[in-house]
């Protein structure tokens, strides 16, 4: 007879939280088991982040039953706290402290002293590859070893059970496969892990899936248990040179669910029962066609696209944006080197890189916030070295990091940038009302933007950056740490803004969104490394092993080729 299961590491039923009138858990029954990876998805505000700090002994439960490694968290909380490392969603890292100080200060607050501490340091450092920087503040680290450091100090005390929320928000392709890689050995070792994500390819990896919306669980088991549901219902159809019209469309048909661009095609997940339209072919299905699916009822995931409130400004004839010799150095270090690309009117041009590559450099300065040190940006024909704010003028910027105003409310919020663009009179107040209703933002209007859930911050953000109407368009990282949900919607208004005239320049580290982008641009350590059509720069990366390279498969095999490349010239 084979042995019997492992007991779970933690056992809920029937769990409870709420909030004020908000029911964020309502009635949870599952289990989590030891040396697996069990992954946590569903869309903004499902209650994932609820439930882990639940687990790990930061909330009390309102109802329902409760055990984590044998423990009440709710009666006996230390006892958790020992078997648990726990990283929340915004880490608390120290960016002044070095990497060994910020392990030093969590082995403080667990109590790791001596020789234990020195061993517990040496293990975390040679297993997060973190050895040769621990002299490195944690502020000057690349976002993938800002999570790698975030883990260790979760596991300064060597855990039963890992609790990861969204590890890998904000990460590049590359640092999070290694993120992953790092994790499935501690899976290999035998402990439990949860991982809270984003990216449903993660969780299609994952050997458990519990997928919540609006505090219930939809599912609980393998991830492919879900997507086993969509056989017959997904297809890919060819699609013409303007993809975008063409996803839009297919978007818009009875039936159709859900329709993203992949490649040069349009892949369209069909209601149940429903006929494709003619020329589709049948395609194998995804766990993403499954979460899609199973949240349509909950979650339209074609939302209404926000409605122009005035024409777009005319930014004049030729490119619209155009960076040339663009050069920014910081002391001895070059952070952006000799940078040149050009953008069209109403082109959404693309720009990926690895995390520190220089992306968000270059859009501080094609903003005019930051100077170059040399070379040259231009925003509708103005020279942002000689007239910043003139060309910020015809710019709408949405910066990485939610940058409103906490304290202020949603509407107040909206009005002081309205007054910042120097809207007056009856245009200022239709500007307002017009994202208020565009954006779905009434309900949230009265309420102070820093308590909105992360979508609808995003939300906020886009909507502040698009009060003026600009003809040019910065968005960094849109849709970091959002919900594919949420992601569509997103890309939505952006497709809708771009065929209103609109440029737009974006970044982002989902690469399958990448695919919505007219030209792309890669840049790693601050040059810029290939440009295109994203299906060329696919194309150059065919082999008979990868007959239909991805755009991740490619972006990868970029980066890879030129690390190695730099590290044979510095030899």
């Amino acid at each position: 007879m084979p042995p019997p299961p492992p007991l779970p590491l933690v056992d809920i039923e029937g769990l409870e939280k709420r909030f004020g009138a908000v029911t964020a858990l309502d009635g949870i029954t599952a289990a989590i088991h030891p040396g697996r990876m069990t992954g946590l998805v569903g869309p903004d505000g499902a209650g994932k982040t609820t439930l882990l700090r639940l687990v790990a002994g930061l909330l009390r439960a309102d109802g329902g039953r409760l055990s984590v490694c044998g423990a009440d968290p709710g009666t006996d909380p230390e006892r958790v706290h020992e078997a648990v490392g726990y990283m929340p969603q915004s880490f608390g890292l120290y960016e002044d402290l070095s990497v060994a100080e910020n392990l030093s200060l969590y082995a403080d607050l667990r109590g790791v002293v001596g020789d234990a501490r020195e061993r517990a340091f040496d293990r975390l450092l040679r297993f997060t590859g973190l050895g040769p920087f621990r002299t490195r503040l944690a502020g000057r680290l690349s976002g993938g070893m800002k999570q790698k450091l975030g883990i260790a100090c979760a596991m300064v005390v060597k855990p039963r059970l890992l609790l990861l929320d969204e590890p890998s928000v904000g990460v590049d392709p590359v640092s999070r496969r290694e993120l992953w890689a790092m994790v499935q050995d501690l899976v290999a070792d035998d402990i439990g892990v949860v991982w809270s994500t984003a990216y449903l390819d993660e969780a299609e990896r994952c050997d458990a899936v519990l997928l919540l919306d609006r505090g219930r669980l939809l599912h609980a088991g393998p991830p492919d248990a879900l997507t086993r549901r969509m056989d017959g219902r997904t297809f890919i159809l060819r699609a013409p040179p303007d993809k975008r019209v063409a996803q839009a469309r297919a978007a818009a048909t009875a039936g159709v669910l859900d329709a993203l661009i992949q490649g040069p095609h349009v892949r369209l997940v069909m209601a149940q029962g429903a006929a494709p339209p003619d020329g589709a072919h049948p395609t194998p299905p995804r766990f993403e066609d499954a979460f899609v699916s199973l949240l349509d009822d909950d979650a339209a995931p074609h939302a209404p696209l926000a409605t122009p409130t005035a024409p777009v400004a005319d930014p004049g004839e030729g490119d619209v944006v155009t960076a040339q010799g663009l050069t920014r150095r910081f002391g001895d270090f070059t952070a952006v080197d000799d940078v040149s690309f050009a953008v069209a009117r109403g082109e959404i041009f693309g720009l990926l890189g690895p995390n520190g590559a220089g992306k968000s450099t270059t859009f501080k300065m094609m903003c005019g916030l930051l100077p170059p040190t040399a070379g040259t940006a231009r925003v509708a024909g103005i020279d942002l070295g000689h007239a910043a704010s003139a060309g910020r003028a015809k710019i709408g910027y949405m910066s990485q990091k939610f940058s409103l105003y906490g304290d202020l409310s949603v509407g107040q919020n909206l009005a002081f940038f309205a007054s910042v663009y120097g809207l007056k009179g009856q245009a200022r107040k239709q500007a307002i009302r017009g994202a208020l209703e565009g954006y779905g933002l009434d309900t949230y209007a009265k309420a102070n933007a820093r308590t909105l859930p992360l979508g609808f911050k995003q939300r906020l953000s886009l909507a502040c950056a698009t009060l003026h109407r600009p003809p040019i368009l910065f968005l960094d990282e849109p849709t970091s740490g959002v919900d594919p949900l949420t992601r569509r919607e997103f890309w939505g208004r952006i497709n809708a803004l771009a065929a209103d005239g609109v440029t737009v320049l974006v970044t982002t580290h989902f690469l399958d969104e990448a695919e919505y982008c007219d030209r792309l641009g890669i840049v790693f350590r601050g040059r810029l490394v290939a440009d295109g059509v994203p299906d060329a720069l696919k194309a150059r990366f065919r082999t008979a092993d990868t007959p239909e390279p991805t755009l991740e498969d490619a972006f990868i095999a970029l980066i890879e080729a030129e690390g190695r490349e730099d590290a044979e010239a510095a030899a």
